[in-house]
């Protein structure tokens, strides 16, 4: 006689196990609360796991520097904090310009983004050369954010999950959510492995495929999945600290880079794929790749002589605003959503878990988040 499968509860589940999912199971075992983590793979192993690795506060939204700075002040204590180091280097970044009006939208950031505690250095072309002699020779203007850096994103979100697991978290990879619903109390998640789960508190983190999930609560939004365009150089003399971007209003100009203290410049931007979410696939394309050493080139000219060693994509969700959806549901009670953000989320993972977590725990926290409340898209 087969018995059925006793449900495993816990206070929270979190349905997605990328970078927002596992640092906010971390910080909820910080406030207290019991917690299972459903992941479809492995932890980290999607979008969180195959991004640039940009950790940079500078050209972000305003609206949600506070988030990027709460984050900021976690990133340069992970060791102490979870016990890994995650490559974590605090090199600056530069963005750059080669036409006049993108070098006034820099000039005007620079000077809205001061009262949101964001302190950047506005350079000319001449200046920057100065102070970085690898830039190239059409660069006219310079923004320079000494705090900011670059980690390993194959590293950071992996470390969280450890770290929520040796905390008291539940770590569950390799299981596929089939089913959510909602008792009078309780979210009921069923998985392909026949084992169910229950808690009175939901929250979706699951990246390209939030959308998918929102929608069975009945809050759609507009969205669409998309695959950066992503690659590596073979290794030369390191001798470019800052992480370096674009900030070209052209789309395919949108390129930036870092070099790994090993020697290898990581690189992407320029135009991105179209990803399958069935197939959980991103394609890379070949032209695309050319182009963007092109534009590279105009940003650091000894980039036209390197040999590209691999290239890759990885399935990342942008919703029609280009901001998250963070914050609780609009219709549901208990539930809290975590997903699309748009290619600039690996920043701001430290600062997602643990805002996400004090508002789980507590019902409140002082980042604001109306900006990104799915509520905005209406019904």
């Amino acid at each position: 006689m087969a018995y059925p499968t006793q449900r495993m509860q816990a206070d929270v589940i979190i349905v997605g196990g990328g970078f927002m999912g596992a640092a906010t199971a971390f910080f909820l075992r910080q406030q207290g609360l019991s917690v299972i983590l459903l992941e479809r793979d492995l932890v980290g192993q999607a979008a969180s796991g195959v991004n640039f690795g940009n950790v940079r506060r500078q050209s972000r939204f305003l609206g949600q520097l506070p988030l990027s700075n709460r984050s900021r002040d976690i990133w340069v204590r992970l060791p102490e904090l979870i016990g890994e180091d995650v490559e974590f280097v605090m090199s600056g970044h530069i963005l750059v310009t080669t036409h006049e009006k993108d070098g006034a939208r820099l000039e005007k950031y620079a000077v809205d983004c001061k009262p949101y505690g964001l302190d950047l250095t506005i350079m000319t072309g001449d200046q920057a050369r100065a102070r970085f002699p690898m830039v190239g020779p059409d660069i006219r203007t310079v923004s320079y954010s000494p705090l900011d850096g670059h980690a390993n994103p194959r590293l950071a979100a992996p470390a969280f999950g450890r770290a929520a697991r040796r905390a008291g978290a539940r770590i569950i990879e390799n299981t596929t959510v089939t089913a959510i619903t909602k008792s009078t109390e309780d979210f009921i998640v069923e998985t392909t492995t026949g084992q169910s789960y229950q808690a009175p508190l939901l929250q979706v983190s699951s990246g390209a495929w939030g959308r998918a999930m929102a929608a069975r609560f009945g809050e759609d939004i507009p969205f669409s999945a998309n695959g950066p365009q992503m690659g590596v150089t073979e290794p030369v003399p390191y001798r470019i600290e800052p992480v370096i971007g674009s900030s070209s209003s052209v789309p395919e100009e949108g390129v930036y880079l870092r070099q790994v203290k090993r020697g290898n410049i990581v690189f992407g931007g320029g135009l991105r794929s179209v990803a399958n979410l069935e197939t959980r696939r991103a394609p890379i394309d070949p032209l695309n790749t050319m182009r963007q050493m092109s534009h590279l080139a105009n940003l650091v000219p000894e980039m036209a002589r390197l040999r590209i060693i691999r290239t890759w994509s990885g399935v990342e969700g942008y919703v029609g605003d280009n901001l998250p959806i963070m914050g609780p549901s609009g219709k549901v009670a208990g539930l809290f959503y975590a997903f699309g953000f748009c290619g600039h989320g690996f920043q701001l993972g430290p600062g997602v878990g643990a805002t996400m977590a004090e508002l789980i725990a507590t019902g409140k926290t002082d980042i604001p988040l109306e900006a990104f409340d799915i509520k905005r898209f209406g019904s």
